[in-house]
C-alpha cells in the first residue's frame, strides 16, 4: 500500500469511529476522532471548539427533534496526501421510527498531527 492509500484508509476508518461514537452517544469517544481546536462551517458561520468539553451536546442541540441515529450515504476521496484527506462524503439522520430528519453534504478534512488521524475541520450544509 502507498502512503496516500494508507492516508485514505486511516481517514476512513476515522470516519467509522466517528459514526460509531455519535450513534453510541460516547462523548470520548467521539472527542477522539477530531482534533481540536475543530472547526465546521455551516450557514455562513465558522464554529470553533477549542476542546472537546461541549462538543458533543452542542451536536445534539442542533441534531434535530427525535434524532435517534446518522449513517453515511457515501464518501469519496477528493484529495489525499500522506498526512490529509479531503472526503467528499453525505449523511442522513434519523428518526427513531427509521424516517430520515434530512440528508446533509459535507466536505471532512481528516488530517494526521502528533502522529494522529482524525477530523480536523469541515464544511457542512447540516444546520
Amino acid at each position: 500500500m502507498t502512503d496516500t492509500e494508507t492516508a485514505e484508509a486511516e481517514a476512513m476508518a476515522v470516519l467509522d469511529r466517528h459514526m460509531a461514537a455519535l450513534n453510541a452517544r460516547d462523548a470520548a469517544a467521539l472527542a477522539a476522532t477530531l482534533h481540536f481546536p475543530h472547526y465546521r462551517l455551516s450557514q455562513g458561520r465558522l464554529q470553533t471548539w477549542q476542546t472537546p468539553a461541549t462538543y458533543h451536546a452542542d451536536f445534539l442541540a442542533r441534531a434535530g427533534e427525535g434524532w435517534a441515529r446518522s449513517a453515511w450515504d457515501y464518501r469519496r476521496v477528493v484529495a489525499s496526501a500522506p498526512d490529509k484527506v479531503h472526503v467528499d462524503l453525505q449523511f442522513t439522520r434519523y428518526r427513531g421510527d427509521g424516517t430520515a430528519l434530512g440528508s446533509f453534504r459535507s466536505l471532512w478534512v481528516i488530517a494526521k498531527l502528533g502522529g494522529r488521524w482524525a477530523a480536523q475541520l469541515r464544511s457542512s450544509f447540516a444546520a
